[in-house]
């Protein structure tokens, strides 16, 4: 946010105001407070660095790592400075504060209009959303307190009137302040709003006891001492150093739920406020100016739908999922329905601007839910029959786009939720999830006569539903998985092992009980060696066998390497036969094997001869294997152009988390929905399971990666349905204001 946004008054005040005496209770207030944020800031700042570390230790790419990191680097060698700048402010504060007057007229500035919204920055519309709704916040929850303090600065500030009172506490003023001191940091919008959210959490939420201090201090200095003021209920109330706490919090608990409500309204205000700019730029009057039309909303377009049929929005049949997804045109619906409410005065009825505002909006809302590729058919259908129940939803209760708990846009999220994983191969008639949500819809349509609260209790059944549904598929799932890992895990073993011992008996010609001990035997030492490494670790030791077996076969004719054979041997050999007891080797031929080892290790000792080296000297390359070479060297080169194609790939394939949807289309056309539900990293294997928790397709990463790359493999965004339609409204909304 720049100083255009509206938080620059502070420095002109603190500029042109005069630096009078400040009363000796005010500099206790004013040290004691200064300390008291000061400490809470501290706070606040190494949330932030914990906040920004986590982000950047789950980042999905290196790039987005770098930048928290960067902004990380940027706030800790600015935090100084930006605590320094934010206690000096507070400072002038109580050395000039701003008149409360002075203050509003502040405010209505940022206020965004429909002449100014189009000229409002994304982001910083963004942070002064942010700001307003943390300064609502807190003037509702400390309500009491400001009031009184409030009352008491004005008593003790000369220049201070019941009609211009100060407060150098409020709110308004500290948020300010500290947006002012993070102008110094070069971050971007997210950082810069994770810092607000923090200030939010340890210094605003605790301005309480800083405020109680201060009131303290004033009424032991006898300012106010018995202070009466007129809560919400409008009742006269009188709070005393004891009784200051009690209508505190009464009054902080009577204005929670409205401030909730406000800053839950600010998306729908915005909202609103680009559509009002869309009317502007169309050149269309406010509607109740024009003499013409009758407008009309409210309690009455409240009837009028109440008086439509949800059975007209219906396909024929009890199907209610049969054909295609289909967007009412809504605005036509309203438009015939007012044509009934015609009064004969000749004037032509019309919808107030705000009705027609929420009727555009739930519009709006279910051409994305239509066009949302994220829902399954099946679902996406059952919910496109929704439309008439959630526009008599909408007129009735204005709460649906600002409260994520609304019953009904729980419900919504919770069917597009469960739905993801249907796929178009699934058989609907048999399915328990299927039926449980063509039966929620259908009573939606038979029994919605207005009150919300149908929706409530059709989400807890089908809550208790999915749960019951889900802890099912979670065993299955957890069965699927084990089994997998074990599988992967023992394939991957035993590709280890044949890789490394064929590796190692191929530069030599063994004595074939040696090699049949090693290949028959000894091998399946080291794969249970390998398998259970993590708790036993005998993975190195048995390979180090094999190795010191061959050494023991070479010939050795200095005095410190036949001694050091002497001393190998008899532990190379109990090591042997313990190993192959241990995996039931053929305990009938153990013996003889061992035998024939012992014989062959002697006479190595004995004779000094050398195992035979299967690999000759280098020699030139015959023609075949020049082309052979050749060969290889295009094949590496193709290899490397495909990399280089996936990497963008890989990156995106490594953002997946476990419990992530995605669909894979084959090449027959046809398509299906799983869930990754395991990550082998031993193995780059990514195992994914259907909705029952079963496995249906394993894929590696670069395989994952070409598979997206060729358009086989999509993502699917698992956000909630409303808040994502939202976000793509708002988004529409703001490109075409631009």
């Amino acid at each position: 946010m720049n100083k255009q946004s509206g938080i620059h008054y502070l420095r002109e005040h603190r500029e042109a105001g005069s630096n009078k005496p400040v009363p000796m209770e005010v500099t206790r207030i004013r040290d004691t407070v200064v300390a008291g944020l000061g400490d809470l800031l501290q706070g606040a700042f190494d949330a932030v660095d914990d906040s920004l570390f986590e982000l950047a230790n789950n980042a999905r790419s290196n790039n987005e790592q770098n930048r928290y990191f960067e902004a990380m680097r940027e706030i800790r060698i600015k935090r100084k400075g930006v605590e320094k700048h934010f206690q000096n402010a507070v400072s002038q504060f109580f050395a000039n504060p701003p008149h409360a007057g002075q203050i509003q007229e502040e405010s209505l500035s940022k206020q965004a209009t429909v002449d100014t919204l189009s000229l409002v920055g994304d982001e910083d519309l963004e942070e002064q959303v942010a700001l307003n709704a943390m300064i609502t916040k807190a003037k509702a929850h400390f309500q009491g307190p400001l009031l009184q303090l409030q009352t008491r600065f004005s008593q003790v500030y000369p220049g201070a009137t019941e009609d211009s009172p100060v407060n150098p506490m409020a709110p308004e003023h500290l948020c300010s302040a500290f947006t002012e001191a993070i102008q110094a940091l070069e971050i971007q919008i997210r950082e810069r709003l994770i810092l607000l959210k923090q200030f939010d959490r340890y210094v605003v939420s605790n301005l309480g006891m800083l405020l109680d201090e201060a009131n303290r201090i004033l009424i032991q200095a006898g300012v106010i001492p018995n202070f009466r003021y007129h809560g919400k209920s409008g009742k006269t109330q009188t709070t005393s150093t004891s009784a200051t706490q009690p209508a505190t919090d009464s009054s902080a608990s009577e204005s929670a739920t409205s401030t909730e409500d406000e800053h839950e309204n600010i998306l729908f205000d915005q909202i609103r406020q680009m559509l009002a700019l869309q009317r502007a730029n169309a050149g269309m009057p406010p509607r109740h100016t024009d003499p013409r039309l009758r407008v009309v909303g409210g309690a009455e377009l409240t009837d009028l739908l109440n008086s439509l049929p949800l059975i007209d929005a219906l396909p024929s049949g009890d199907n209610l999922s049969a054909g295609e997804p289909v967007a009412i045109d809504l605005r036509q619906v309203v438009q015939q329905l007012l044509a009934r409410a015609d009064a004969g005065d000749g004037r032509e009825p019309a919808l107030n601007e705000f009705d027609e505002d929420l009727i555009n909006l739930v519009s709006m809302l279910f051409e994305f839910i239509l066009d949302d590729y994220n829902l399954s058919a099946p679902v996406q259908v059952l919910i496109s029959r929704l439309q008439i129940p959630i526009l008599k939803v909408v007129m009735r209760d204005k709460t649906f786009f600002s409260q994520a708990t609304h019953p009904a846009r729980r419900l919504l999220n919770s069917l597009a939720r469960a739905g993801i994983g249907w796929s178009t191969s699934d058989e609907k008639a048999k399915d328990k999830l299927y039926n449980q949500i063509h039966n929620i819809v259908q009573r939606i349509l038979n029994e919605f006569t207005g009150d919300v609260a149908l929706f409530d209790t059709l989400n807890q059944e089908f809550e208790q539903f999915l749960e019951k549904e889900n802890r099912k598929a979670s065993l299955v799932e957890q069965r699927t998985r084990e089994s997998e890992r074990g599988r992967i895990k023992s394939q991957k073993a035993q590709e280890t092992v044949d890789t490394l011992l064929k590796e190692k008996l191929a530069r030599y010609k063994l004595p074939d009980p040696i090699y049949d001990i090693l290949m028959n035997g000894w091998s399946r030492f080291m794969f249970l060696a390998y398998l259970r490494d993590d708790v036993e670790h005998r993975w190195h030791e048995a390979v180090r066998t094999v190795d010191d077996l061959i050494w023991c076969l070479h010939p050795h004719q200095e005095d410190e390497e036949r001694d050091q054979w002497v001393r190998v041997v008899p532990s190379l050999l109990k090591t042997l036969r313990a190993g192959l007891e241990e995996v039931s080797y053929n305990s009938s031929r153990l013996d003889e094997m061992m035998g024939h080892l012992k014989h062959e290790l002697a006479e190595a000792f004995r004779t000094n001869a050398a195992i035979e080296a299967r690999q000759d000297s280098p020699s030139e390359p015959e023609p075949e294997e020049e082309i052979a070479t050749v060969h290889q060297t295009a094949v590496e080169r193709q290899q490397e152009l495909e990399e280089a194609a996936i990497s963008e790939y890989i990156t995106q394939i490594d953002g997946i988390q476990i419990g992530n949807w995605v669909e894979f289309r084959l090449v027959n056309g046809a398509s299906f929905r799983c869930k990754l539900s395991a990550i082998i990293e031993e193995a780059d294997c990514f195992v994914f399971v259907n909705r029952m928790g079963l496995k249906v397709i394993e894929k590696t990463r670069v395989e994952l990666a070409h598979e997206m790359r060729r358009g086989r493999l999509t993502l699917l965004e698992q956000g909630a349905l409303i808040d994502r339609a939202l976000d793509a409204v708002v988004g529409s909304l703001r490109s075409k204001t631009a």
